[in-house]
């Protein structure tokens, strides 16, 4: 009997990452809407799910697992093997690792601050200073794609696209939802573009 997996969903925040994940491996699951108009997000009953009303968060069987990418470790170990996950022994192993983890860890704090300060706070509460500060963070983290991501191969961990473009890509994303994306190299992209060429982009980033 296979598991039952229910994905709380928003379009446009990071559980695209997780539901796209789940149509690259084409597993079964469930999505149930939450609502992102306004924060907190979801109502009671989603708080339940999650008490601090963000999004994702996965239910497998009962068990409840939030974070995007321990979401994608969780389906990537527990529903594999797959393509999508290099084996250990794999010579891509340490560099597709890099890369999933730099989606959050080498990206997340400039997008985040540059979304804030240009996008998401009221035009009296952004500070130019910070955007401006994000900006040059996020602008050194394209680069570094650009020049060391996409130096061997089509994808980040070489020629073979991985976990690590989904946990990337939703970045790049972002950028684009926001008019950014378009200053960054020729390299990166067109990179995009060949992310959000497959079916299973269509199917995660859909505005339902």
């Amino acid at each position: 009997m296979s598991d039952t997996l229910k994905l709380y969903h928003a379009p446009r925040t990071r559980s695209v990452r997780v539901r796209w994940l789940l149509e690259e491996m084409g597993l079964d699951h469930e999505v149930v809407p939450v609502a992102f108009d306004k924060r907190p997000a979801g109502d009671e009953a989603y708080a339940k799910i999650n008490p601090m009303r963000k999004v994702p968060a996965l239910e497998a069987n009962g068990e409840v697992i939030v974070e995007s990418l321990a979401i994608m470790e969780f389906l990537l170990n527990r529903y594999g093997p797959t393509d999508l996950l290099p084996a250990v022994d794999d010579p891509a192993y340490g560099r597709y690792l890099q890369w999933f983890h730099f989606g959050e860890a080498g990206m997340g704090v400039g997008i985040n601050m540059l979304l804030a300060h240009t996008f998401i706070l009221p035009e009296k509460a952004r500070n130019a200073g910070i955007a401006a500060w994000a900006w040059d963070e996020t602008s050194k983290g394209l680069e570094f794609i650009a020049k060391n991501g996409l130096a061997e191969g089509a994808y980040l961990a070489g020629e073979r696209f991985t976990a690590a473009d989904i946990s990337v890509g939703y970045m790049l994303y972002l950028l684009k939802l926001i008019g950014k994306l378009g200053e960054s190299s020729e390299s990166v992209q067109a990179y995009f573009k060949r992310l959000t060429s497959r079916d299973a982009w269509a199917a995660a980033s859909v505005v339902d």
